[in-house]
């Protein structure tokens, strides 16, 4: 009910700005003690990757990429909160502006970039953070690391953010860094994917558990690319995947305000397309490996659609820009029985 007064006066400002007033907002909250807790419906519990989530809501990476805000989001009811992407080293992102509401058709394009003060600050902020629930953390490389030394950067991240996530996503898919998208090519993908389970398997060990890895794949990928995609994580026994990062498509928003800027589209006019990914992974895969549903999501309906596409949990993040708070006890109350 708040958000309602308040989204005028923040869709009045620029995107960015709006943004980091809100994240700000929350932090001022916690450490205020202001309630924030959102009442979200009861609902069964989900075992997916050998996790138990409390719901099967999430939000997904990119809001904080910090980690500076986890308890405040999780007030909002989510049954998981996935914070990054995170790089090695600090890095400023693309130039301003970067960050365009299409509001008409409740989208958003984004060129970030990456932006983020690095994995050492990341940790930081988990290890401050009286959050005892569920974590993701996602992993991508620095702009200037050059796409064959890519392996490099996700390894150095997975080690340090290993003891403090629950489950780490490697980010392979967002349009906003040079050449990412290229891991996502058979031979690729094959050579990151085996570094990576061969790191994990040496920090299970290390530290006496294990932490799964999630893939965040593109929704751009034709049939042989998802076919290859399958493969690649049967082969290497990937704990989950996540359908998907933004789009470079612009279906839906042609001749609106902005729909030309440079950048990866998200909100509703995603839906269909991440969902499309969704659905075709999911029966290539047979249930060999969960999926985690995310693009587009702007309603209960939505999610529920993507449970029903073969998703495991949800993910949103574009939705809760346009609608608030209750987008979250909405997702929650529609996917509750599943």
């Amino acid at each position: 009910m708040l958000y309602q007064f308040a989204r005028p006066f923040l869709f009045a400002l620029d995107a960015e700005t709006a943004h980091d007033l809100t994240l700000a907002s929350l932090r001022a909250a916690r450490a205020l003690h202001l309630p924030v807790a959102c009442d979200a419906p009861e609902a069964k519990p989900a075992h997916v990757m050998g996790l138990d989530f409390p719901n099967r809501i999430g939000l997904a990476a990119g809001l904080d990429k910090n980690g500076e805000c986890i308890e405040g989001l999780a007030a909002l009811g989510f049954g998981h909160i996935e914070i990054g992407t995170v790089t090695p080293r600090p890095q400023p992102g693309n130039p301003k502006p970067r960050l365009f509401r299409l509001p008409l058709r409740q989208a958003i394009i984004n060129r970030m970039g990456f932006n983020n003060h690095g994995v050492d600050a990341l940790v930081a902020n988990v290890q401050q953070s009286g959050y005892r629930g569920i974590l993701g953390i996602n992993i991508g490389k620095n702009f200037d690391t050059p796409i064959e030394r890519a392996a490099d950067d996700y390894l150095a991240c997975l080690r340090k953010v290993y003891a403090h996530a629950s489950y780490v996503t490697v980010n392979i898919s967002s349009p906003n860094t040079q050449n990412l998208r290229q891991l996502q090519g058979e031979s690729e993908l094959d050579a990151l994917l085996g570094a990576l389970k061969r790191e994990q398997a040496a920090l299970a060990q290390q530290h006496g558990r294990n932490v799964p890895l999630a893939l965040k794949i593109a929704p751009d990928l034709d049939e042989a690319q998802i076919r290859s995609i399958a493969d690649a994580l049967r082969r290497h026994r990937i704990e989950a995947v996540i359908v998907t990062n933004t789009t470079l498509s612009r279906d839906g928003v042609e001749h609106l305000a902005y729909a030309d800027e440079a950048g990866g589209l998200s909100g509703a006019p995603l839906f269909g397309k991440a969902t499309g990914v969704l659905r075709a992974l999911a029966q290539r895969l047979g249930g060999e490996v969960p999926l985690i549903g995310v693009g587009g999501v702007m309603s209960g309906k939505d999610a529920r659609a993507k449970l029903e596409a073969g998703a495991q949990l949800v993910q949103l993040y574009t939705g809760l820009v346009y609608r608030g708070p209750a987008l979250v006890q909405e997702a929650v109350a529609a996917t509750k029985d599943f």
